[in-house]
């Protein structure tokens, strides 16, 4: 794992991570490729696929600088699977008392999923600066993130869920926010047709919202 300096490190001038969700593993290096040319630095592989855990290993073989972590993580099990197969940063949907459990026990970049004021607060406790705002439109969406920078200015978040290109810029544009998991990057669909050429063309127009462009 990543320390949080090396994440944001990754995540500047680039702040959309792409959430992706692999079920091939032939898919693994044109997709990490398609990742590094277009301009993004970070992934976030969520482990909803068999394939999922050698997906990351593949991603960090063919682009050892892309920073990979793994995405759902909710159970003590998934945590230890994900660092062995070389996983950069954990980031879970939310905190369940035994998922926090293992959690202690780990340094790095872990992202709790949080959908409320109290659940940050209980997390920032816990040591957890950085969240994942999850589902973030559902939650509220950016007004909702808005509206905690005032009372909590010394937590920050990474907004998933409905985030598209047409309101990326109303997360980015936050103070809280370092970043946002964006879905729309490349779907199962696009890799299973091999359109490594299209999803490079939507990583570097992703690339450009981060930007600010």
């Amino acid at each position: 794992m990543i320390n949080l300096a090396a994440f944001r490190e990754a995540l500047h001038g680039a702040p959309i991570v792409p959430v992706l969700t692999v079920t091939e593993v032939e898919h693994a290096a044109p997709l990490a490729s398609a990742l590094i040319n277009g301009g993004l630095k970070s992934a976030e592989v969520t482990l909803r696929t068999p394939a999922a855990l050698n997906v990351i290993e593949e991603m960090k073989q063919a682009e050892p600088s892309l920073v990979v972590g793994a995405g759902t993580i909710c159970s003590e099990g998934d945590v230890d699977a994900a660092l062995k197969a070389g996983a950069d940063f954990l980031v879970s949907p939310g905190t369940a008392p035994e998922l926090l459990k293992a959690l202690a026990y780990h340094d790095g970049v872990i992202l709790p999923g949080v959908a409320t004021a109290s659940e940050a607060m209980a997390r920032f406790e816990e040591g957890y600066g950085v969240m994942k705002f999850f589902p973030a439109e559902a939650s509220g969406g950016a007004n909702f993130l808005k509206s905690l920078a005032g009372p909590l200015p010394h937590i920050d978040f990474m907004p998933t869920g409905g985030v598209k290109p047409h309101n990326a810029m109303d997360y980015l544009s936050l103070p809280n926010v370092i970043a946002a998991g964006g879905t729309w990057i490349a779907s199962p669909a696009e890799m299973e047709a091999g359109d490594w050429a299209g999803i490079e063309a939507k990583v570097r127009e992703a690339a450009d919202l981060g930007k600010g462009t």
